[in-house]
C-alpha cells in the first residue's frame, strides 16, 4: 500500500519507477526522502535513489549511506550507494515503507527508517554537486 501522508526528511522507502524509461531507474529500489512536507504541494515527495552496488567510478554525487540495521530483504545489504545526480520528485502512488512479513493477526510489519540529521546533510551535499551546483556546498 502506498504512503498516504509526506514522511519526514530522512525516511527510507521503497519507490516503484515502473514506467521510467533507461536509462532513468526502471525498478523498485530503496529511496531517501530529502523534501521536507510542502503545503499545496500534495501527493509528491523528492526522493534520492539508494543501490547496493558501487558505482564504476565515485563521484561527489555519491555516498556510501551505512544502513544499521539492514532493511528487509531483497534489500538487506550494510551499506547502499546514494545516487544523488538522480534525483526526483514522484507521487505517493509510487511510495511504500519496507516491510518485514506479517504479525500473528496478518498485519504486515513495516520497518519506519529515518536516517541521521550528518547523513542527510552529506546527501544533500551531493545532490548540489550533482545539479551542478557544488558552489553552495560551502554553505552546508
Amino acid at each position: 500500500m502506498s504512503i498516504q501522508i509526506h514522511p519526514e526528511q530522512g525516511t527510507i522507502l521503497i519507490c516503484d519507477f515502473k514506467g521510467f524509461i533507461d536509462p532513468e531507474m526502471v525498478k523498485r529500489r530503496p529511496v531517501v526522502v530529502m523534501s521536507p512536507r510542502l503545503r499545496q504541494r500534495g501527493r509528491l515527495c523528492a526522493i534520492v535513489p539508494l543501490s547496493t552496488t558501487p558505482p564504476s567510478q565515485i563521484m561527489p554525487y555519491h555516498y556510501k549511506l551505512h544502513v544499521d540495521p539492514v532493511l528487509p530483504s531483497p534489500y538487506d545489504a550494510k551499506f547502499h550507494w546514494v545516487k544523488a545526480d538522480m534525483l526526483y520528485t514522484v507521487s505517493f502512488e509510487r511510495l511504500y515503507l519496507p516491510h518485514n512479513g506479517k504479525d500473528a493477526g496478518g498485519k504486515r510489519i513495516y520497518d519506519v527508517r529515518v536516517i541521521d540529521k550528518s547523513d542527510l546533510i552529506k546527501i544533500q551535499h551531493c545532490i548540489l554537486h550533482g545539479l551542478g551546483l557544488t558552489m553552495l556546498t560551502d554553505y552546508l
